[in-house]
């Protein structure tokens, strides 16, 4: 059955084992081109602005992964507190899915990390050695001085974009403060003083961005990346989708300008939209795995257009049901708003956990070794370690206290904890129980920790036992 025949948009199987040819795309420029070069540089630029940007005197963000201190903005995460980071996981999961059924895979065109890095390498080829026909030449070309020399120069630009890249992810766990201030003198020349796992950690991300980004590039989309192959459950009649319009352009062929032959369609085989394809493929194929939706294809097509005086629109952002049913699409469906819903929980759920959250953890350990005592005075005492953590990025001296109760009495060994910020501390503390007030066996203690100006209060239970174990 023909393309034309068909009654809904083709999908196009890839061959994955293909053997790898290496895509040059033509750069063009047009109305989303632009908005993806600004979304892209945009994000590009906040992930190398965001480490250097400091709250109350500490970097913003700073995953303190050695300390198992998480800084994010004026909130302090320790690793208890896990299940945020879950929920902003579930949440960041749950935007994509909703994203995806509404307008297909824009977070892979306009977002996503491999596309930004590859379109940049790409633009560098581009700089140094010129467009898609000069890259493509200069592939074939004999090795020679001037070919190495400009082999050289991308190889050598790329390496210094894969250092920064490298530099500033590992930033976001070390802090600005140790990769950017630890410097030593070897001879006169300035070397960076860095521990074995800050040396480890660049090498990888740059050797990782490197490849990814030089070499692998399109192949990190088709093969590897998992979004690609699940975007087929998620896509329905109304998901937007980058599609040629078979209806209009079939059959395809070449014609003279101005001129508009009734046995042939719009589409004049001028081959720009595979031209510009970061990935390579033909779109007039039908949906594919490897279509990123970058919208290269649309903005190409339109200016081609243009020059022939045609509509604009043979390749366009549309839905199945529009292209094929000729029917409205539906915005609003069942898919869409149980993301939704899903979404605006989760959402809720955490703005409320982390309004409700007090900055300030408290953990109470027995001692194990003795779980009671008999002192001189004849008072049973139970020994305690109370662990107090300040997770606000301000210093706070905390009091411990017994909530008041019949026999039993605390006796601590400072009467006042200061913390700095982000620090832990473990007090140890005892309580004595008057063995003619208390009852035998096991009786529920609470302890109250609160900083100087009662502003965070924090209660805690635990059990004081009247017998040795």
């Amino acid at each position: 059955m023909s393309a034309q025949q068909s009654n809904k948009i083709p999908v196009v199987e890839v061959d994955l084992n293909a053997s790898k040819k290496r895509v040059h795309p033509r750069f063009v420029t047009g109305f989303y081109q632009n908005i993806r070069v600004i979304s892209m540089y945009a994000f590009l630029a906040l992930f190398l602005i965001l480490p250097w940007l400091r709250y109350n005197g500490r970097q913003a963000i700073w995953f303190d992964v050695p300390s198992q201190h998480y800084y994010i903005f004026g909130m302090t995460f320790l690793t208890q507190d896990f299940y945020f980071i879950a929920a902003f996981a579930l949440i960041a999961a749950f935007a994509l899915f909703m994203v995806t059924v509404y307008a297909g895979r824009v977070w892979c065109g306009y977002a996503c990390p491999q596309t930004i890095w590859t379109h940049m390498f790409q633009y560098v080829e581009k700089l140094v050695i010129g467009d898609r026909n000069k890259r493509m030449k200069f592939d074939k070309e004999p090795m020679s001085a001037q070919k190495a020399f400009k082999r050289f120069l991308v190889y050598f630009i790329w390496f210094v974009f894969s250092m920064i890249t490298a530099t500033t992810f590992v930033s976001y766990v070390s802090g600005t403060e140790a990769l950017y201030q630890n410097w030593q003198m070897i001879g006169f020349i300035p070397f960076p003083d860095w521990s074995t796992w800050i040396w480890v950690s660049i090498f990888i991300f740059a050797f990782s961005t490197y490849v990814n980004a030089g070499y692998m590039r399109e192949q990190m989309c088709v093969q590897i990346c998992p979004y690609g192959r699940f975007q087929s459950v998620m896509f329905d009649k109304d998901t937007l989708i980058v599609s040629y319009d078979y209806e209009r352009g079939e059959p395809r062929g070449a014609r003279k300008k101005g001129t508009n032959p009734e046995d042939l369609g719009d589409c004049i085989e001028c081959q720009m939209c595979v031209q510009v394809c970061p990935t390579g493929i033909d779109i007039r194929d039908g949906l594919q795995v490897a279509c990123i939706q970058c919208a290269a294809c649309i903005d190409a097509c339109n200016d081609v257009m243009d020059k022939v005086g045609y509509p604009r629109g043979l390749i366009r952002y549309t839905t199945e049901r529009q292209l094929v049913e000729k029917e409205p699409s539906r915005v609003f469906r069942p898919r869409f708003f149980a993301y939704l819903t899903l979404l605006t929980v989760l959402c809720g759920g955490v703005i409320y956990a982390l309004n409700d959250r007090v900055p300030l953890e408290i953990d109470i350990r027995r001692d194990r070794n003795q779980l009671s005592s008999l002192n001189q005075q004849g008072m049973i005492e139970n020994s305690y370690i109370v662990k107090l953590t300040n997770k606000t990025q301000e210093p706070h001296t905390y009091k411990i206290t017994l909530e008041p109760q019949d026999g039993l009495s605390l006796e601590l060994r400072f009467n006042d904890v200061p913390l700095e910020a982000g620090e832990s501390f473990d007090m140890p503390v005892s309580i004595y129980g008057d063995p003619d007030v208390i009852e035998f066996g096991q009786t529920p203690i609470t302890l109250n920790v609160k900083n100087e100006d009662g502003q965070y209060n924090v209660s805690k239970q635990n059990i004081f036992t009247t017998q040795g174990q």
